[in-house]
């Protein structure tokens, strides 16, 4: 886990945000879920940010984790965003089944 870290802090507008940085691999996949469930299940912000500016890489199971995070969030009436995201993530992500109005680009950023 010496490539991971989390920040989580709570925005002046009431978001939560989730700051993942480095390499999402199977080493810290229950840390990060156990984070991201707590966030959802316990704190419910309105608005849950999971900002993967910092990702590295992101493995399967952590790829998992997050499309499963938008139905447990929905479940629970807390909106995510994923923001951030680099774009072969991003396309990771999409292909997990994570819905494409979930992913928040930056302004000025081109996705092909």
């Amino acid at each position: 886990m010496a490539n991971f870290s989390v920040d989580v802090r709570t925005d002046p507008d009431g978001s939560l945000v989730v700051q993942p940085s480095g390499d999402l691999g199977t080493e810290c996949a229950v840390q990060f879920r156990q984070i991201l469930v707590h966030a959802v299940r316990k704190l419910r912000p309105l608005r849950l940010i999971v900002d993967l500016g910092e990702v590295t890489a992101v493995d399967p199971i952590n790829l998992g984790t997050l499309a499963a995070l938008c139905d447990l969030a929905d479940d629970h009436r807390v909106v995510v965003f994923l923001h951030h995201a680099p774009a072969a993530i991003g396309d990771e992500l999409r292909a997990a089944g994570v819905p494409p109005q979930r992913l928040v680009v930056p302004a000025g950023a081109v996705r092909l």
